[in-house]
């Protein structure tokens, strides 16, 4: 179950899920205005009208471009493992692999990034810098 289907049955109110498949130093450094070259997306879901329309409008406000990758039981594909996740996409880049994350693979994928980073973190020589974090994840999740 998608941790947002979860959280949904938890408050007992509906959800919109945006800006989990983006890295703290992306969001931070990579906005941009509407229209510029290069523009990163950022999936978001969830299941009612007036939910998808201000979260497309405030994913836009913060500078990126607003993909909505369909209802919150199907955001398991915005989730660790999945290609869209923490990999910097344009809008075509995530239109072209939100449906070629495999539900069963993601956990697995999740783990060995984790047991990298992990690894990295270890000591002071090998801390890794900002950028590895985007790196792991191109090479395990696309």
């Amino acid at each position: 179950m998608a941790e947002s289907l979860w959280v949904t049955e938890q408050l007992g109110r509906p959800v919109a899920k945006a800006w989990n498949a983006i890295g703290s130093q992306s969001l931070e450094r990579n906005g941009k205005p509407s229209g510029t070259d290069s523009r990163l997306a950022i999936p978001f879901a969830a299941d009612r009208e007036n939910d998808i329309t201000v979260t497309a409008q405030l994913i836009e406000e913060t500078g990126f471009d607003a993909f909505y990758s369909g209802p919150i039981a199907d955001s398991w594909r915005q989730q660790p493992g999945a290609p869209v996740y923490c990999t910097d996409l344009s809008l075509d880049e995530m239109q072209s692999l939100i449906n070629k994350a495999e539900k069963e693979r993601l956990p697995g994928r999740r783990d060995l990034a984790f047991a990298a980073m992990m690894e990295r973190m270890s000591s002071e020589e090998t801390n890794p810098e900002a950028g590895f974090a985007l790196r792991l994840s191109r090479v395990l999740y696309i």
